[in-house]
Parts: structure tokens; C-alpha cells; sequence
């Protein structure tokens, strides 16, 4: 019967790093989720700054002339 009780002790040891397991995968899902976020925000920040620089050294980009003609002064 020892082997028994071991099994059971086993099974439940198991049940209780499982538990422990998904929590932690939820947790790991949660952060690399928030680290997509503010690497798409990174990202989007670099192109605006890519293409605010390119219409600086000179119109490089090719929609530049038209941003310029259609910006206001209010």
C-alpha cells in the first residue's frame, strides 16, 4: 500500500504544480502582450521621427511636398 500512497501524494503534487504552472503562463502572457504594446508604440514613434527628419534634410520622402503645401498657419 506504500506505493499507493505515494501515487496519490505524487498525483497531487502534480495537481498543485500544474495549477502553479498556468498561473504563471497567464502572467507571462500578460507581460509579453504589454511588451507588444509599447514596442508597437516604440515603433510608430521611430517612423514618425524617420520621416519628420526625411522632411527636414529635404523633402526625401515623397509625400513631403504635398504635408508642406497642405499645413495652415492659424
Amino acid at each position: 500500500m506504500s506505493s499507493f500512497k505515494d501515487t496519490i501524494e505524487k498525483i497531487k503534487n502534480l495537481e498543485t504544480e500544474k495549477k502553479s504552472l498556468l498561473v504563471e503562463i497567464e502572467e507571462l502572457k500578460k507581460m509579453a502582450d504589454a511588451k507588444a504594446i509599447a514596442l508597437e508604440s516604440e515603433v510608430g514613434a521611430l517612423r514618425d521621427e524617420v520621416k519628420s527628419i526625411k522632411i527636414l534634410i529635404g523633402g526625401s520622402e515623397p509625400n513631403a511636398q504635398k504635408v508642406n503645401a497642405n499645413l495652415t498657419i492659424v
